[in-house]
């Protein structure tokens, strides 16, 4: 193996264990998040309030495009990520509303 070979290894290495900590990151992130919408959920079905509301769903939108463009991501990719976990958090309301407590 010539040195820029192993050099290379080690830089690959380096980035997956960072994409490693990222993820765990992701994940233990969208865990907590979820905690938030659940206790929502809660709220919404304890007082006959609907499981989506479209106004702070596209608010909540045009906020994560406006801090992907910060952060040098594709604004679109953004919008689709928050629109599968919008859909996800409707759903669980939807359940929570449609449960016996």
């Amino acid at each position: 193996m010539t040195d820029a070979t192993t050099r290379a290894a080690e830089l690959l290495k380096d980035h997956r264990d960072s994409i490693d900590r990222l993820d765990a990151i992701l994940v233990f992130t969208l865990a907590e998040r979820f905690k938030h919408t659940q206790a929502v959920g809660e709220l919404k079905a304890g007082h006959a309030l609907p499981p989506s509301d479209p106004h702070r769903e596209s608010q909540q939108i045009a906020r994560l495009e406006e801090l992907a463009e910060q952060a040098d991501l594709d604004p679109a990719f953004a919008k689709k990520f928050l629109t599968f976990i919008i859909s996800e958090v409707i759903r669980h309301h939807h359940q929570i509303k449609n449960s016996d407590g």
